[in-house]
């Protein structure tokens, strides 16, 4: 087995007694000393800071590079402006789902993309061996660059007092490019929690330094990746490895909305889509109770019969319930308002279809303002 890999503020992450787990080849903290109910309501109610370092980082640049990106990406990227970003999708040639990313537009020719830890090294390999021999250049930055990610209704109000103008702030699903405490770094700002948020790119030399200046600033705590995780589940945003499946495609995994396929652009994995019906169906069932079901788990119709398996499930601290995104066959259709069991260990537990997303009070979209 191969060692895991550490990013550059690990020893930090040790130090603030952080309980530390294998996820996608890299040692990453769970959570830290107040737990991860703690580190979600802080992240709702003001700002927290993530260690996202092990996330992997692209550049494709020249003249050729939209063009070439607009092919090989499920969604466009010719008609981002400069300084917007796109979630989207690198699909298979039978449809599935091969990676879910950020794709930024820097410049006319300038591409940034955004991948999953886990797929980073496979991602690059796909990517350069479909890129044209010419006018498209390939950069891995990925050892280069860390990530730290600055979520919470508090956390514009953070880099204002950091020395931040609000002029450097992106808007929503937008990029630019700014300095903060000396460091050039990417600012984007995606709302991956449902709140306010910026994700902060720079060169992996200074990540303790701004690990620092963001601890030292209040109202900032850390957070691990067991608070993103439900943080993100209270959305209801599907996540790689759980609703997104290199087996099925987005419109098996509730993103299907987000694909385009009556546009004439031709892109990887559009021919299968065209002709590859749904076979699930993504759902969102809120239960009675705090105890959840987990992934892998089953769900059942009313008259007990399996229909499907849960990919997310958990205590969501906001809702004070458990909630879970699950995967059901498409002959099993279930409505808002339907009534399923999920599978908890040796009991089955109650549950109601809802819509998504389970918690609607984020301010990830919220207009910034300069003070009066």
């Amino acid at each position: 087995m191969a060692a895991l890999k550490n990013t550059p503020i690990v020893e930090y992450h040790i130090e603030l007694g952080a309980k530390m787990v294998p996820t996608s080849g890299w040692n990453m903290p769970l959570h830290y000393g107040e737990g991860i109910i703690a580190e979600h309501r802080h992240t709702r109610k003001a700002c927290s800071v993530f260690d996202m370092c092990h996330k992997g980082e692209f550049r494709i640049a020249g003249p050729e590079a939209v063009r070439a990106m607009d092919r090989l990406l499920a969604r466009p990227v010719a008609d981002l402006p400069v300084g917007g970003c796109r979630y989207n999708f690198l699909l298979a040639d039978d449809g599935g789902v091969r990676d879910d990313l950020l794709a930024f537009r820097m410049a006319d020719d300038d591409l940034f993309l955004v991948v999953n830890a886990g797929n980073t090294f496979a991602d690059a390999n796909w990517i350069r061996e479909r890129l044209p021999e010419r006018g498209a250049e390939f950069y891995d930055l990925s050892a280069d660059i860390a990530m730290l990610d600055l979520q919470g209704p508090r956390s514009a109000d953070v880099l204002l007092e950091l020395g931040m103008k609000l002029s450097d702030l992106p808007g929503h699903f937008h990029v630019s490019l700014a300095d903060l405490d000396g460091i050039r770094c990417i600012i984007s700002r995606t709302g991956c929690t449902g709140e306010l948020g910026f994700e902060i790119y720079f060169d992996a030399e200074y990540a303790d330094q701004l690990w620092d200046l963001f601890l030292s600033t209040d109202p900032v705590m850390p957070a691990g990746l067991g608070a993103r995780d439900t943080l993100r589940l209270e959305m209801g945003y599907p996540v790689h490895d759980h609703e997104l499946h290199r087996e099925w495609s987005p419109f098996d995994s509730g993103a299907g909305s987000l694909i385009d396929l009556e546009s004439e652009r031709d892109f990887i994995g559009k021919a299968a889509l065209l002709q590859r019906k749904a076979t699930r169906q993504l759902i969102a069932v809120e239960l009675e109770g705090r105890r959840a079901s987990r992934p892998g788990s089953a769900v059942l119709n009313e008259r007990e019969e399996i229909i499907g398996v849960v990919t997310s499930g958990s205590f969501c601290p906001t809702l004070e319930k458990a909630a879970a995104l699950c995967s059901i066959e498409i002959d099993c259709a279930k409505v808002p308002g339907d009534r399923v069991l999920l599978e908890a260990g040796d009991v089955r537990l109650p549950g109601t279809v809802v819509e998504r997303p389970f918690y609607r009070n984020g301010t990830a979209k919220e207009k910034l303002e300069p003070e009066a």
